[in-house]
């Protein structure tokens, strides 16, 4: 038996289509959720901003990183490797609060 593919058919409203740049993503978790805060890292400002925090289930965590891996095999297959820095610790205090200030 063949296997039927099933397909979404999405709308993106204009807002969220024109996207937002981030070169900075912060994740952490609890037992029930995963969150991973987007942020830009930009030079002569203070701090990161936080533009969009993503909250998912565990099992969609993992279904993120799943397609993530398929989808960079796929682009370094036609593009050539990535290249990443090997040391991935931040190099500046995060402070997480509401109000932009020091607690």
């Amino acid at each position: 038996m063949a296997e039927e593919k099933k397909s979404l058919n999405l709308e993106i409203k204009p807002e969220i289509a024109k996207g937002s740049y981030s070169n900075l993503a912060v994740i952490s978790h609890s037992h029930s959720e995963f969150i991973i805060d987007f942020a830009q890292i930009m030079p002569g400002f203070p701090k990161p901003e936080i533009n969009q925090r993503i909250i998912l289930a565990p099992e969609h965590a993992k279904r993120l990183l799943m397609a993530l891996q398929d989808n960079i095999v796929k682009y370094e297959n036609q593009n050539g490797p990535i290249k990443v820095e090997q040391k991935m610790t931040a190099q500046f205090p995060l402070d997480f609060n509401s109000k932009g200030t020091k607690s």
